[in-house]
C-alpha cells in the first residue's frame, strides 16, 4: 500500500502468523493439542509454547525488556530440559500456555511501540550465530515473524493429519475445493503422477509401490 508504514507492515504480518497458530488449536480435544505427531515429536500446543519463549527472549530481553518466567532451553545458560519449551506435561494446562503467549504478544507490542526501527538489541550469550549478536528491531521482527510463519506451517500440515482441517482463517482454506471427494482424487492424481516419475527415473521399470494411505 502506499504510504504504509513499515513498522505497521511488519506488526501486521506478525500477529497474522500468531492468530494463524492459535486458530490450530480450536476444537481440539486436550488429547489432540499435546500428542506428538512426527518421528520428532511436533505438536500443537509445543509450537505455542516455543513462540512463547520465542517471543520473550527476542522482543522482550533482546532489547532489556525482560518479560520473566522461565528460560527456554536453547538460550545459553538456560538450566530448563532440552527440548522442554517443545511439549507440555500432563499440569500445564491450554489456558495457562495460551494465556502466556497473548501476554507475551503484549509485552512485545510494547516493545514495538516504544523503539525505532532502528534501535539496537542484545542477543542473550552466544545464542544464534546465524545473526549478528548486535541486531536491530527490524531485523528482530523479520526474524520472529519468519519463525512464527515456519511453526504455523507446521501446525497447518498438523492439523491436517489430526482431522483434515487446513487453512489460513475460518471459511478461507486456501483450497481449490471443498469437496472432500475431489479432495481425494487429486491426492490419487498426485499420487500416480509421483510413481511415474519414479518410474521414469529407474529407466521406464515402473517398481510396484502400495497405494499411499
Amino acid at each position: 500500500m502506499i504510504g504504509s508504514d513499515p513498522k505497521d507492515d511488519l506488526r501486521i504480518h506478525l500477529q497474522d502468523a500468531r492468530d494463524t497458530l492459535l486458530w490450530k488449536l480450536e476444537g481440539l480435544s486436550e488429547y489432540d493439542i499435546r500428542r506428538p505427531m512426527t518421528p520428532t515429536g511436533t505438536n500443537l500446543l509445543g509450537l505455542v509454547k516455543h513462540m512463547t519463549g520465542a517471543e520473550a527472549v527476542y522482543l522482550g530481553d533482546t532489547y532489556d525488556r525482560p518479560f520473566g518466567g522461565p528460560t527456554p532451553p536453547w538460550v545459553p545458560g538456560s538450566d530448563a530440559e532440552p527440548d522442554s519449551d517443545l511439549w507440555a506435561t500432563a499440569d500445564e494446562t491450554r489456558e495457562e500456555i495460551v494465556g502466556r503467549y497473548r501476554r507475551v504478544w503484549a509485552h512485545s507490542d510494547a516493545t514495538i511501540d516504544a523503539l525505532a526501527l532502528d534501535a539496537l538489541g542484545r542477543l542473550p550469550g552466544d545464542m544464534r550465530k546465524e545473526m549478528r549478536k548486535t541486531v536491530t528491531l527490524h531485523r528482530t521482527l523479520v526474524h520472529v515473524i519468519t519463525e512464527t510463519d515456519r511453526h504455523a506451517g507446521h501446525a497447518d500440515i498438523i492439523r491436517e493429519l489430526i482431522d483434515g482441517v487446513v487453512g489460513h482463517r475460518p471459511g478461507n482454506d486456501d483450497m481449490a475445493s471443498d469437496d472432500a471427494a475431489s479432495r481425494e482424487e487429486r491426492r490419487l492424481r498426485l499420487e500416480r503422477a509421483a510413481q511415474e516419475a519414479d518410474a521414469v527415473r529407474l529407466g521406464g521399470v515402473r517398481q510396484p509401490r502400495a497405494a499411499a494411505d
